[in-house]
Parts: C-alpha cells; structure tokens; sequence
C-alpha cells in the first residue's frame, strides 16, 4: 500500500522540480538576455546559432513548463525535459573532450556550478524524470 502511494507521487515530485528548474533558467536567461547571447556567441560549436539560440532556449523550457502543467501532456514534458537536460549534458561532455574553452551560458545559481557537478546536476534531473516516465507509463495500465 505505502509503494503505490510513493509511485502515485514520483510523477508530480518530478515534474514540480522540472518545473521550477525549467523556469528558474528560462527567468534567469530572459531577465539578462544581452549577457547569456554573448556567452551563447562565445560556446564552441553554437556560437553561430547564438541569435537563434538566445530565444529558443528560454522558449522550449518554458514550453516544456507549460507540458508539466497540464496532466494531458505531463509525460511528453516528462520526455522533452529529458532530451533538453541530455542534449545540453552530451553537449558539456563533447567539449570538455576538445580542447576548446567552455563558458557557461547558464544564469542564477546554477552558473557558479562547476563543470563536473553540472554533468551530476543535469544527470540527477534526467534520472528523476526518466523514473517519471517509467512510473507515468505503468500508471496508465
């Protein structure tokens, strides 16, 4: 009895704390755009992006926020955080491997991070909501 109420709150823990996550870096980046487009412009492989980029990051967390929300599309924001967190872990860990410098775009608090402890921070984020889609998927059967 105790598991299943646990397993009924896997779902809605992890997409609170996604949520929360999501808007704190989308909030951080909008409030300073002017700064997180030049660190865009300075990141190896993206910088030719940065114009596109310094919109549509904040965008897609937001939208994936916005799936959180909505009980209908939880799982799909379940998914899209999942794949942002390890687009941008994959990301990290391809330029660490190079040899080029490698500064953070993120905001707020979560830029003091240092590179090790952001592939920790983002790995423990894509655990939570990967136990969130395996507990969404064996809540609709």
């Amino acid at each position: 009895m105790a598991s299943k109420k646990i397993y009924r709150t896997i779902v809605p823990t992890a997409s609170l704390l996604l949520v929360l996550l999501f808007v704190y870096t989308a909030t951080s980046k909008l409030l300073d755009l002017d700064t997180f487009e030049w660190r865009l412009a300075q990141m190896p492989y993206l910088s030719a992006y940065a114009d596109l980029l310094q919109w549509s990051v904040p965008f897609s967390e937001l939208t994936i926020t916005s799936l959180l929300l909505l009980p209908r599309f939880r799982t799909l924001g379940l998914y899209a955080s999942f794949t942002l967190l390890g687009l941008f872990t994959i990301y990290i860990i391809t330029v660490l491997t190079s040899d080029h410098p490698t500064p953070c775009s993120c905001g707020g608090i979560i830029s003091s991070l240092g590179w090790r402890e952001h592939i920790l921070f983002n790995g423990a984020f894509m655990l939570m909501a990967l136990g969130a889609i395996l507990q969404s998927g064996r809540q609709t059967k």
